[in-house]
């Protein structure tokens, strides 16, 4: 038994993750729509839940008795909410989150917001990561995905009680990795994005998911990550499924801004939804200075983002730069 937090607007991640449990929501009328009509139709169109899945507005309820907790809250919010379900929640549960980025102000990945917050050791610190676009995850399509955790037991427990005919949950102990790989992944995201809103052919696309892999990677080593990790399903798997799809809101941000739209006008095109990648790209660069590591991609993409370069001006900054050997 387990129960999930609040989606991060419009993914629907935490209901197509929770297909089986309990789930929480701070939304009474969705709460309302999941259990009366077994839809979430902002969330996840055309899906219909199982008849097993409930919903419920109160976080208390979802996690009395709660074997697991799956938490998929915006990582801008999540320390927040941590503060006001603390008490609410299981004294002894792991804690599943679903959510890639960097605190701003902090330069805190996840799993480092989710320790501060409820004060557990790493062994209740499970991060779940992959290539897993939400409405496929839901609709059933065959997927795989990255269980972290420290404690390689609880990783295989949350595998077991996640693992389906569609869904392959792979297990990890490298969670500084699998966290990184997934806040980077939305950065690197929104470069691709960019590149092909304006217009820029495969080889320049290719080269942009290769080279932000590499920023990826330089900076996971430094914080003490393997460098295998990214070659995986959380790191290349993750990045090349968001930067393809039109489902990721990262992709369709940069998309919009890479035609000329403003940072305004790309995120309002997402009716409410989060690009995690737009409020993670500041303090990830922050974090990777305090260890000493460039990231020329993420400050391209952050120059954008502030409006102060355009998507073809960052990419005549990156292809001036001195020659460098290839590799992270």
């Amino acid at each position: 038994r387990g129960t999930c937090g609040r989606p991060a607007p419009g993914c629907g991640w935490s209901t197509a993750c929770g297909r089986s449990a309990p789930r929480a929501t701070r939304r009474a009328e969705l709460a309302e729509e999941i259990t009366a009509r077994r839809t979430s139709g902002a969330y996840l169109p055309g899906v219909t839940l199982p008849s097993s899945l409930t919903a419920t507005a109160d976080v208390g309820v979802a996690a009395d008795g709660a074997d697991l907790v799956v938490l998929a809250v915006p990582l801008q919010l999540l320390a927040a909410h941590l503060q006001r379900w603390r008490d609410r929640l299981p004294a002894h549960a792991p804690f599943v989150l679903l959510t890639k980025g960097v605190e701003t102000g902090t330069g805190r990945f996840g799993h480092e917001v989710l320790t501060d917050g409820l004060g557990v050791g790493p062994g209740r610190v499970v991060l779940l990561s992959g290539p897993n676009l939400a409405l496929e995850v839901a609709q059933g399509q065959p997927a795989a995905t990255v269980v972290a955790c420290a404690d390689a037991s609880v990783a295989q427990r949350v595998a077991d009680a996640c693992r389906s005919s569609t869904f392959r949950p792979y297990l990890s102990t490298d969670v500084v990795g699998v966290d990184v790989a997934g806040a980077m992944k939305n950065v690197v995201t929104l470069a691709l994005g960019m590149a092909e809103g304006a217009g820029f052919g495969a080889n320049a696309r290719a080269a942009l998911l290769t080279r932000g892999l590499a920023e990826a990677t330089r900076l996971g080593v430094a914080l003490g990550a393997d460098a295998l990790t990214f070659l995986g399903l959380a790191g290349l798997g993750d990045l090349v499924a968001t930067s393809l799809s039109t489902l990721s809101r990262n992709h369709r941000v940069g998309l919009a801004l890479g035609r000329g739209a403003t940072l305004e006008q790309a995120l309002a095109s997402l009716a409410g939804g989060t690009a995690e990648g737009v409020a993670s790209t500041a303090p990830v660069l922050a974090r990777a200075r305090s260890v000493g590591v460039e990231l020329p991609l993420a400050a391209e993409v952050l120059d954008v983002l502030a409006g102060r370069r355009t998507p073809q001006e960052a990419s005549e900054r990156l292809l001036s730069r001195p020659p460098a050997h290839d590799g992270p």
